[in-house]
């Protein structure tokens, strides 16, 4: 079993910036696909940025794209989401998932653990 837990959120200013943090216990993260979602009150999960388990190939949703940098230290058993230029429409509970191997980004059934998520709050 693998344990992830997501940090980093908080309340912050329209234009400002957050860096989560998601680590990983119980399992190495070196196999594992990652990515992060979000979702707002009364929204659907969504898709916001995926990095692959080898080459560090990364995905965006269109939404952040050019905003938010996802990366990985294997060494930490942590991923990473840094968010830039933040706008009240990133407000969500944002959440860490992993998969084992190749996962489908964008795809929320391809991942095999999940965080319990963290706040992230912009306001206008």
């Amino acid at each position: 079993q693998m344990q992830l837990v997501e940090s980093g959120g908080g309340l912050v200013q329209a234009g400002g910036s957050l860096r989560l943090s998601c680590a990983a216990s119980g399992r190495t993260l070196n196999y594992y696909g990652m990515g992060w979602f979000r979702q707002a009150p009364g929204k659907d999960r969504e898709f916001v940025a995926a990095i692959s388990w080898i080459g560090g190939s990364t995905e965006y949703a269109d939404s952040v794209k050019g905003r938010f940098t996802i990366s990985r230290d294997n060494a930490k058993n942590t991923v990473y989401l840094q968010m830039n230029s933040l706008k009240p429409e990133d407000t969500a509970v944002y959440y860490c998932a992993a998969g084992r191997g190749l996962v489908v980004p964008g795809a929320s059934t391809t991942y095999d653990y999940w965080g319990q998520g963290t706040q992230v709050t912009v306001s206008s």
